[in-house]
């Protein structure tokens, strides 16, 4: 089986041809910004690919309390995805709208959409609840669902080969470093907890997320007279690293920040103290800690931040003499090891494709 994998990004479209098990030729396409038909977006893609799909698989960032396995997509779906825009507005109106036109492109394949939020449905009450008003709970479906539960799953599945390890048998906290950023703690191949919450704004420092702030500065705002609307563009577009730095570039900040520039060293350590405190606070749902597998463009690129995150975590009994990183590997044994794995949700979406078209012949090491 062949399956063309689409993966749209708060800002890019990626895709690739995925053979089982595990082979990908990939190509990162621009999502133009404004770009009302994604048909012409999808069109690109599929031209720098070798032909010859069996179906089409799709990343979508919620799936909400209704969709936690792999789907075929149909107008239901769509119409759910789209419905939870309100909750990941920079992802679903994307995924939504490549759905619809990778249906109209390649109507004759079979469509299936796989969740970032489904990895997080072992969550326990204790850590998806959250301490609110019962009622609020009960009635408007508010908890914790966490993302980048795709990334989360081929990262726990490499960490455990390069260890030599079962994935049972491994507790990992995994740093998804990125645009987005989230840290999850992994306990026997299982989410226990997770930075990410009833949105993707929560959490650590991001792109240009604000993450995890004091409540009190949004009522300040509002009672101030900003518009919900700004707010909202304000938390998921103009924070974070971009905020602080002036820049979401880690490579350019990295740069300004070595010629002395104050701001750009300032978000940077931000950037830093807040990875390592989520890791940190998420590793307590485990009785010990293995490793730390560090992934994402951030995550696998910058050896800076990781040495920058893994040095504040002394007092965890990490060590940051940290290794070269070319590819997927382990930089530092440990205990607790330090890996770095290269994204590839590419090949967990195209696994879960094939265990919903043809579940006796999935490959769970694609």
């Amino acid at each position: 089986m062949r399956v063309l994998v689409i993966n749209p990004g708060s800002s890019t479209l990626k895709a690739s041809l995925v053979g089982l098990p595990g082979q990908a030729d990939g190509v990162t396409v621009e999502w133009p910004t404004g770009q009302a038909d994604a048909r012409a977006v999808l069109r690109t893609a599929i031209t720098q690919l070798p032909s010859g799909a069996d179906a089409v698989g799709y990343r979508v960032v919620h799936g909400g309390e209704a969709y936690r396995v792999p789907t075929r997509v149909d107008d239901q779906l769509l119409a759910a995805v789209e419905r939870l825009d309100v909750l990941a507005p920079l992802h679903n109106r994307r995924a939504a709208a490549v759905m619809r036109a990778g249906r109209d492109v390649l109507p004759a394949l079979p469509h299936i959409a796989c969740f970032d939020t489904a990895f997080h449905a072992t969550l326990s009450e204790e850590a998806w609840r959250y301490p609110l008003p019962a009622d609020w709970v009960a009635s408007r479906g508010i908890r914790r669902f966490g993302f980048h539960g795709i990334s989360v799953a081929w990262a726990t599945r490499r960490s455990a080969e390069l260890l030599g390890r079962s994935p049972e048998e491994l507790r990992l906290v995994v740093a998804h470093l990125g645009s987005g950023c989230s840290v999850t703690a992994v306990d026997g191949g299982r989410s226990v907890d997770t930075s990410m919450g009833l949105t993707p704004y929560e959490g650590l420092m991001m792109g240009t997320r604000s993450g995890s702030i004091d409540p009190g500065i949004i009522l300040q705002l509002l009672g101030d007279g900003v518009s919900p609307g700004d707010l909202a563009a304000g938390l998921a577009q103009r924070s974070g690293l971009l905020g602080v730095g002036g820049s979401a570039d880690v490579r350019q900040l990295e740069a300004r920040a070595g010629r002395g520039d104050a701001p750009a060293r300032i978000a940077l350590a931000m950037f830093a103290r807040r990875a390592a405190a989520a890791i940190a606070a998420t590793a307590t749902a485990m009785p010990l800690l293995d490793a730390l597998a560090f992934t994402g463009g951030i995550g696998e690129g910058s050896a800076a931040v990781r040495r920058d995150i893994v040095r504040r975590l002394g007092s965890l009994g990490f060590d940051d003499r940290l290794g070269a990183a070319e590819g997927d590997a382990v930089i530092e044994t440990g205990p607790p090891a330090v890996l770095v794995v290269r994204a590839r949700e590419d090949c967990v979406i195209a696994d879960e494709v094939a265990s919903v078209l043809r579940p006796d012949q999935s490959h769970p090491d694609a």
